[in-house]
């Protein structure tokens, strides 16, 4: 006799980020309606022989200097992001002095990979001598996969499941699905859930030799990237995190909690087809799935926050997917034009972004489309200025390399 377990509902009780338009969500939120970005170009990258672009996103004004030493000595900048925003999620949330360590908190975080400028220079310490002297007995642990998801366990005290999502650019959102999901079945009562990233040269060249990044406007930042665009020409690599606060909806309610909103639906899948170029029909599915979890029906959704990241293939088969699924009446936009492509990150920051853009009713448009490419669908592309909106319901969609696809669903309480 099968086990029936009613599903609990969940919500967003604390949020924090920092990202290259803001570190809080009215700074993020401010940004957006004053079509402000953070893209610059990377003087220092001129050293980096046979790398095409110069353009990239960072972030600004997040150095910590009241961590204890001995809490972050094996955290790299991708772990320091990731515990910048999770001190503030905490904090927000108001759980950042009670002891986590019940077993009944959880944590499920991600990020493309561990810290790449440590691993740099542990890899030039080594193969430089042709020796492993000089190297530190901690420097493994900040560039393992996992540091991010080790790192907040350890630094918290955190004895529930550990969920780490290393699965590039769906890496934040996968993490908040499957924290969701953690705490809907009731397996844990808090999810602690992001991504993060750090910029490093070698993410924008691990694109750039694929002839996927921005080369075009090398002086001139503003004007890239162009999602859905006809004079897009490629994806511009940023940084950041960002981290939620998962619970019940009635854990939240008796404690007195700050609602943000409700997480209505996940769904995910693999096109099971090509390592690098996307199926539409994969990112439909993963939707599909989305909206069956949620129970509701595609003319119910307001908005969708499109992974949109200025390479061809990809907003192409994106725009055919959500067409399939949605048809052409939700707005729709690609917040990377303000953030560049946040990879591991960037699920996480764009559900924060649409928190705000369903808190001021505010739908931000993409930077720079102005003429949207003949073979992307039709879609009620958001161009021009914001668009004042009421927003009840928005579906956030981010897919990644191995054709993993994520869609998560919100809902405003």
């Amino acid at each position: 006799m099968s086990k029936i377990i009613q599903k609990k509902r969940v919500v967003i009780t604390g949020l924090g980020l920092c990202s290259p338009i803001g570190n809080s969500l009215d700074e993020v939120a401010t940004a957006l309606a004053e079509e402000r970005h953070g893209i610059a170009h990377m003087a220092d990258w001129d050293r980096v022989g046979q790398l095409a672009t110069r353009l990239a996103a960072p972030v600004h004004g997040v150095e910590r200097s009241d961590f204890p030493r001995k809490k972050i000595r094996t955290m790299g900048r991708v772990a320091l992001l990731a515990a910048y925003a999770s001190d503030r999620a905490l904090h927000d949330a108001g759980l950042a002095d009670i002891d986590l360590s019940s077993g009944r908190v959880g944590l499920a975080y991600g990020s493309t990979h561990g810290s790449t400028s440590e691993l740099e220079t542990y890899a030039r310490t080594v193969f430089t001598n042709n020796s492993l002297a000089g190297l530190e007995s901690t420097g493994y642990l900040t560039f393992m996969s996992h540091t991010c998801a080790a790192n907040l366990a350890m630094y918290y005290g955190i004895q529930g499941r550990i969920i780490t999502t290393c699965s590039a650019c769906v890496s934040a959102s996968q993490a908040i699905g499957y924290g969701y999901e953690a705490v809907a079945e009731g397996k844990q009562d808090v999810m602690v859930c992001g991504g993060a990233e750090e910029l490093h040269f070698t993410h924008a060249g691990i694109f750039d030799i694929m002839y996927a990044t921005s080369t075009k406007y090398n002086d001139n930042p503003e004007l890239s990237p162009r999602p859905f665009d006809a004079g897009r020409d490629g994806l511009v690599v940023g940084e950041g995190a960002a981290t939620v606060i998962l619970e019940s909806y009635d854990r939240a309610v008796a404690r007195g909690a700050k609602i943000y909103a409700e997480i209505l639906g996940y769904g995910t899948n693999c096109d099971g087809q090509h390592i690098t170029r996307p199926s539409w029909e994969g990112m439909a599915g993963a939707m599909k799935l989305a909206l069956q979890d949620a129970e509701i029906t595609a003319d119910q959704v307001d908005y969708v926050n499109a992974h949109g990241t200025a390479t061809e293939l990809g907003d192409i088969a994106e725009s055919q997917a959500t067409f399939s699924v949605l048809g052409s009446n939700v707005p729709v936009s690609s917040t990377k034009s303000y953030t560049a492509h946040t990879l591991g990150a960037c699920g996480g920051i764009e559900t924060v972004i649409c928190l705000a853009a369903m808190r001021d009713s505010l739908v931000p448009p993409t930077r720079n489309l102005v003429d949207v490419d003949s073979r992307c669908a039709t879609l009620d592309y958001v161009m021009g200025p914001p668009r004042q909106k009421a927003l009840t319901t928005v579906m956030n969609n981010n897919f990644a390399f191995g054709g993993i696809n994520t869609s998560l669903i919100l809902r405003k309480v």
